[in-house]
Order: structure tokens, then sequence, then C-alpha cells
């Protein structure tokens, strides 16, 4: 298991330097600044390789650009709506060029409008340190109230629009304004950012968009740009739903094994593959990841590793970002399942034998607390997580002989 890091570029908190003392052996990068729909340079590609093999003080470091997260699919491409032809030629282009500088692995998603979700992005937990959070209570308060979307409360579960409303009454205006930005945060370090009016306007692009809808872009999106990335030797992997089940009307197609198995049957091919995030796909009790790791992990290019703490055992349902071994998802159990994988590709003779993972998000402990990092992405949380993985994954190891 190869171990990365994700790195947000020269304005990261988090530096080079820093990840060099984490002893990660490989960095999650995108060119965030490129807005959606255009080419990756040559150039852009080459300056930041350039940035991750520099420390500050101007010697190498010895890291390397290793995986893509994420090269963004528009949301023309989404809704085959305007220049969407011409964004997946630029996505074309952007592969060639990526695989050109040797890059392998390019994680993207297909979730409409935004990217994960979270009503709270520094919830208090027991020890005093803080994580964020998924509340369905304020996010339904968020959608029937703030948003006003039309019919809203009839797509929550029995008793969630009520006890919306009891919270939505009882929120300060600073509280419904903060409740609105963390949910409209969109994705970390993109170039777009959303406005309310912007949340409602692509909602009504999408209201004639089925799940169906949805799944055949998908599908004529892959037909596109995987067999390009077959040819140049690249693996794309698609990110789970965050989180996985609909949200304001929007549909999701990619919250369950059978929406991955659907996918990789119908587009059948080795680099259309899968990342597996612990995380989002954990936020549904009936998504059993060290089975998904089992069965799909054939086309696993790109691990997620981190842990939730689901308040019920119901789809939806809220919860927030756990301690890594300290969730829902049986962590030891899914790194077992990635070991196995790995020895039977080297078994094999598979190039691709050690699969790249990250610890995802994090929670803000000791000093991150001062330093107010990018949201789910602190330095001490994750390097915490990356030390309990790191150990979970020796202790395999030693214990298997592998």
């Amino acid at each position: 298991m190869q171990q990365t890091w994700r790195w947000f570029g020269p304005t990261d908190g988090v530096s080079i330097d820093d990840m060099l003392q984490a002893g990660v052996e490989g960095v999650v990068s995108a060119l965030h600044h490129i807005p959606t729909g255009q080419v990756w340079s040559p150039e852009e590609i080459k300056l930041r390789q350039t940035q991750i093999a520099t420390r500050r003080d101007g010697s190498p470091s010895g890291l390397r650009w290793d995986v893509v997260e994420s090269l963004p699919v528009s949301e023309n491409i989404k809704k085959q709506q305007g220049a969407w032809r011409n964004h997946i030629d630029a996505y074309r282009a952007s592969l060639r060029n990526l695989a050109e500088a040797g890059i392998k692995v390019i994680c993207y998603n297909f979730m409409p409008v935004l990217d994960w979700t979270r009503t709270d992005l520094a919830w208090r937990v027991g020890h005093g340190g803080t994580a964020m959070r998924f509340d369905l209570y304020d996010f339904a308060a968020f959608d029937i109230h703030i948003l006003g979307r039309k019919g809203a409360a009839d797509d929550f579960p029995e008793g969630v629009a009520a006890e919306a409303e009891t919270r939505f009454a009882a929120m300060s205006q600073a509280r419904r304004d903060a409740l609105m930005g963390n949910i409209i945060f969109g994705l970390p370090g993109a170039a777009e950012g959303f406005s309310l009016e912007d949340v409602r306007a692509h909602l009504a692009e999408y209201a004639d968009i089925s799940a169906d809808t949805l799944r055949k872009h998908l599908i004529d999106f892959l037909t596109e740009v995987a067999p390009e990335a077959e040819r140049l030797g690249l693996r794309l992997c698609c990110h789970p739903d965050d989180p996985p089940f609909p949200l304001m009307g929007l549909p999701r197609v990619m919250s369950t094994e059978a929406d991955y198995r659907m996918i990789l049957d119908t587009v059948d091919l080795p680099a259309n593959g899968v990342t597996l995030c612990s995380g989002s796909l954990g936020a549904r009790p009936d998504n059993d990841l060290p089975g998904m790791m089992e069965r799909l992990g054939d086309r696993v290019h790109f691990l997620h590793l981190r842990n939730i703490k689901r308040d019920s055992d119901t789809t939806p349902c809220s919860f927030f970002e756990a301690e890594h071994l300290g969730g829902d998802t049986d962590m030891v159990a899914l790194v077992k399942a990635v070991l196995a994988e790995e020895k039977r590709r080297r078994d094999m003779g598979r190039v691709d034998c050690s699969i790249p993972f990250r610890p995802d998000h994090g929670q803000d402990i000791l000093d991150d607390l001062s330093r107010k990092p990018q949201p789910g992405y602190p330095a001490i949380g994750r390097l915490k997580g990356l030390a309990e993985l790191r150990g979970v994954m020796r202790a395999l190891e030693h214990g298997a002989g592998l």
C-alpha cells in the first residue's frame, strides 16, 4: 500500500516539508486553479510536479505527484448540455498531458452540483477536537427553509421535516448563514465557488435529469474517455457520492456496490476503476467495505481510508468524521482485504500491485485547532490517522508474512 497525502498546492497550510516529516511516499494533488472544462497544459502540470519535488529551502524533496485528485468533470458533461462535447475533448487532452508527465492514477467524481456535503465543518467531539459532520435535520432545515426548494419536505423520512422546522426557528441569523456556507462550500481548493442562487440555477437545470439519465451520461462519458485512458496506460477511478444518498432532489448514481458493478461491467476496461472511499461509502450501513474490496478489488485503483460514525443504521442518516480506527467501518478487516488484493496482483505480475491510499480527512486536534487548515485536511489529525493505518498494515503484514 503506497502511503500518499493530499496537497492543494502552494497555498496549502500543510507544506511539502510537513509531508516529508509525516513519512509519506507520494502526493495526491490537482490543478484547482484551472477552471473546469479547460485543458491542463503540460506547463501547468510540470510546474506542480516541480513544486512537489522541492523543499522549502530549494533542495529535492524526493516526492512525486502520483495521483490526480481530481480531474473534474464539468456540470455540462453531467447534464449533456452546452459545450459538453468540447469539455470531453479537453478532458482527453488533459489525460494525454498527464500521461506524458508520467502520472498514472486519475480520480474523478460524478456528483451533481456539489462535491462532499457537510452541515458543520468544525463540530466539537468528546476529546475537545473538532470534526466535520453531516446532520440530516440541519440539512433539511437548509433545504426546506433556506434554499426553499419546492417539495423538499416530502423528500425526507417521516418526522425529519418537523424537527427541521423546530431547529430552523431556534437558529440565529449567524447560525443560518454558517449552515448555508458549510453546505455550499463546494469542492475544497477548487476555482469555482457557489452562491445560493448558483445552487438554485443548477437545481433547475437538473429538474428533468433522473438517476437513470445521469447514469447514462456517466456511461457516455466513460465510453469517450476510458478507451483513451486505456491506450495511455492510465487508471481512472470514480469517487463515490458523499454522502451516498440523494440530496436536494438531485440524483446519485455512485453510492453502492451495485452502482459500481454496473459501471464496471458496462465499460469493461481495466482503466475504468474505483476510488474506494471508506468514509463516503461507510455512511450507508448496507455497504460492506471489506466485502466490496474483495469483490471489486481487481478494479480498485485508489483508496481513501477514513471512518465515520453514524447516528443510526438508517439511510439517509446523520454522521460525523470519526477517528480512523474508531468509526463504524472495520478498518482492520478492510486493510486486510487490500493487502490480500495486492498479494494477488503481485502473484499475477501486475505493475499496479501497490495501491495508493491516503488517510482521508481527519479530526482537528492539538495545533490543528489554531492553524485553521482546509476543512477535513489538518496536519496532525491526518498524521494520527496515517500512523494508525501504518500500524495496522505492519501488524497484518508481519502476521501473514507478506
